[in-house]
């Protein structure tokens, strides 16, 4: 009986691991812009398209940080595009906002787990519209264990990595 049910539950773990792998296609890079990557996959059979970049500058009394990103996604097939997500490499504090300054624009983000998003399509597309007529993005925001942390990332070659993504997914930039 327990070989059978370690059997079943290698088999289900197996073919989820097959479905997953079928719904999403590995990131290709389609090209790199100053300080800014453009990528695109497939999930579903849809293309979503992003661009990427790392900070310039992480400041923040910290002993341990995980990766940290900057991300601007389209998703076409779900009528979704320009939306700009933010990877801290550390838990939020809960209920806290982050808030992004692009050339004396602030923009407020709100925060689950280690991830902060804009609270609405609007608020993404002028962030977007700031980011490529910027020179960098400082980003604000304060972890779990309440220390504060400052990211700065530069805006080079984000409007033509913004543009590559938009082309890839058949969008305007």
């Amino acid at each position: 009986m327990t070989y059978r049910i370690g059997l079943f539950s290698f088999v289900f773990i197996w073919a989820a691991v097959i479905a997953f792998s079928a719904m999403a296609s590995e990131p290709r890079v389609l090209s790199v812009h100053g300080d800014w990557t453009a990528y695109v996959f497939e999930e579903n059979g849809n293309k979503v398209c992003y661009m990427a970049s790392q900070p310039i500058k992480a400041e923040g009394n910290y002993s341990k940080r995980g990766d940290i990103f900057a991300l601007i996604t389209h998703r076409p097939a779900e009528d979704s595009r320009d939306v700009f997500s933010y990877i801290t490499g550390y838990s939020y504090k809960p209920n806290s906002n982050v808030t992004v300054n692009v050339n004396a624009k602030k923009f407020t983000l709100f925060t689950q787990n280690d991830m902060a998003w804009t609270v609405d399509d609007k608020t993404d597309r002028d962030l977007v519209q700031a980011i490529r007529a910027g020179n960098n993005i400082i980003v604000t925001g304060e972890s779990s264990r309440g220390t504060k942390t400052k990211d700065t990332f530069s805006l080079k070659g984000s409007s033509a990595a913004h543009d590559a993504i938009s082309r890839e997914c058949g969008l305007t930039p």
